[in-house]
């Protein structure tokens, strides 16, 4: 059993810390919201006094953070670079900028230390769940040493390819998320109008052409998917504020790479005015309301 730092203990990191405690490691967390830690250490997670001590005894630190420049404070300012023990393998689970996050590679790696960037996907009940999907990047050494931890909070793991892949992946992943959720909600707006039920629709759609994961398993509408966020008032799964943050990243990629992302484009600005109408905590699929013209 291993010893693992786990540096930020939000909606998708205590989870995840806590299935590792499950697993029999012992687990330092830290995160600069107080409550946050206090919940984390009532999982099972030991409570450090910053991440620089969670570090100091780490085989493993993993970072679930907001940012890339919050990935690279951790590695530099925070100190954990400087704390851990020569040869730690850092995995890095925050959904960030390829740039960033071959940044955090190169910093790794001149610390004397192996990383991978392993960004998630399946939200916070995959993250409870232990079914998260982990997308890997980094060299074959380092995928070696994170897959066992990496297996220990997600049901499928994929190795992408080198340092800045899994990002790249989720990023792409995302992309096309967010641009069928528009069109299923599309679909679902053109459906009233045409005076036919949401039943009828999903039950043609989810067997044929139209069939994709917006639809089948997070309906924007009530009832077809009893367990959609529809059901719920639109209460997250996934926030609305997390999908355009991904869009935008995926706009940032592909100015960088000069990549044409059109349907992109115009989804992450349709993300960008349903946050600006104060539903930016509320679940992406919500986005139907927009579409509709009123609010929820």
């Amino acid at each position: 059993m291993a010893n693992i730092a786990f540096i930020g203990l939000g909606n998708m990191g205590t989870p995840m810390a806590a299935n590792l405690v499950k697993k029999g490691h012992t687990v330092a967390g830290f995160d600069l919201t107080p409550a946050n830690l206090e919940f984390a250490v009532k999982r099972g997670v030991k409570a450090a006094k910053s991440a620089a001590d969670a570090a100091k005894t780490a085989d493993v630190i993993i970072t679930m953070l907001p940012s890339g420049k919050d990935t690279i404070a951790v590695y530099t300012k925070a100190g954990v670079l400087d704390a851990a023990p020569k040869g730690a393998i850092f995995i890095d689970c925050s959904t960030i900028d390829v740039t960033s996050a071959r940044q955090a590679h190169e910093l790794a790696s001149n610390a004397g230390m192996l990383a991978i960037d392993s960004p998630v996907s399946g939200g916070i009940g995959g993250a409870e769940a232990a079914t998260l999907t982990m997308m890997a990047g980094g060299s074959k050494d380092a995928f070696a040493k994170a897959k066992p931890f990496l297996e220990a909070v997600g049901k499928k793991v994929v190795h992408c390819g080198d340092a800045g892949a899994g990002q790249a992946a989720k990023i792409c992943n995302n992309m096309i998320l967010g641009i069928s959720m528009i069109a299923v909600s599309e679909a679902f707006t053109l459906a009233e109008k045409l005076g036919l039920s949401h039943q009828a629709l999903y039950d043609v759609a989810s067997t044929s052409s139209g069939q994709c994961w917006a639809l089948t398993s997070y309906c924007p509408v009530p009832g077809p998917v009893p367990t959609s966020p529809a059901n719920n008032n639109y209460k997250p799964g996934f926030a609305s504020a997390l999908m355009l943050k991904d869009m935008k990243l995926s706009q940032e990629a592909a100015a960088q790479s000069g990549a044409t992302t059109p349907m992109g484009a115009a989804a992450t600005q349709l993300y960008a005015l349903h946050n600006s109408w104060g539903e930016s905590a509320s679940d992406f699929s919500g986005i139907i309301n927009l579409i509709r013209g009123k609010t929820q």
